[in-house]
């Protein structure tokens, strides 16, 4: 069970350079706590841009906070935490530099988890919460370890093609990989084709920072496969159930008659009086 807000924001840096490290948003609002934009220039990133989104002050949330998110860059078409190329980035003509300008629209929809939450994690302190732990090079917090070291065992080579060392990107990366699976492992119920379209963002996004997931695109693909099942199943039952009422009609109508002719053949068969024959 989740509650959601969003919001819709633009960021214009000026005097945008590539050879800048790194350039961060002002702080926004967005139901309890505030995000903010950031992007890596300089980072090897594949020759693109790198760009995602945070909460600007982690250590202030309380033990046990969880969001789940989805940003879309209207311009770019991606999905949260993505990266750009730079030849797309610097050609004028794709409108992201205007006058030296860079201009990102961000759509930002923040869900709030209810109700799943581990209660062993919420009587952990706040500090306990927040410290990372290195896991395969990445750090992840002290909840995800066992998700985390599970991934690995299963899948070794899941990082062999994951070439950058900053663990600011890494952690990010591997949260949108948990996030990813966490969203995948709902029910079809509450997976719409959007959600699994954005899955179908998110598997690029991790492609192109060098996971290999082929084993999850599998598995996106077989819910795929359901969810059209589901979906005909859906149908056919709206079908059935329309059947079902007309039939339902039909033998409310049928019962009706029934007792009208019962009615009918009850009086037929009530005997004459003697005043009735003489």
């Amino acid at each position: 069970m989740a509650k959601k807000v969003g919001k819709t924001f633009t960021w214009v840096i000026e005097d945008f350079s590539l050879q800048t490290e790194i350039y961060f948003s002002a702080p926004v609002l967005i139901g309890d706590c505030e995000w903010f934009l950031f992007i890596n220039p300089t980072e090897d990133y594949f020759n693109s841009l790198y760009m995602g989104l945070d909460v600007a002050d982690p250590e202030s949330l309380p033990s046990g906070w969880r969001r789940y998110v989805k940003l879309r860059l209207s311009k770019l078409g991606f999905g949260f935490s993505t990266n750009v190329p730079l030849t797309k980035l610097l050609d004028e003509k794709e409108g992201f530099q205007v006058n030296g300008e860079l201009m990102i629209v961000a759509e930002v929809e923040v869900h709030e988890v209810i109700g799943t939450y581990d209660h062993r994690e919420e009587s952990e302190g706040a500090y306990e919460s927040q410290k990372s732990i290195d896991v395969n090079g990445f750090q992840v917090l002290p909840s995800q370890v066992k998700y985390v070291r599970s991934i690995f065992e299963r899948h070794p080579d899941i990082a062999v093609g994951f070439r950058s060392k900053n663990q600011h990107l890494r952690k990010t990366s591997m949260n949108f990989l948990l996030n990813l699976i966490e969203t995948l492992c709902q029910s079809l119920q509450y997976l719409s084709n959007e959600d699994l379209e954005d899955a179908n963002i998110a598997l690029a996004y991790l492609n192109d920072v060098g996971f290999e997931v082929d084993w999850l695109e599998w598995k996106l693909d077989d819910l795929k496969e359901k969810k059209e099942k589901e979906q005909s199943s859906l149908v056919r039952l709206r079908e059935i159930d329309d059947i079902l009422l007309k039939l339902k009609q039909k033998c409310s109508d049928l019962d009706a008659l029934v007792k009208e002719e019962e009615a009918k053949l009850s009086a037929t068969r009530t005997p004459l009086s003697f005043d009735d024959i003489v």
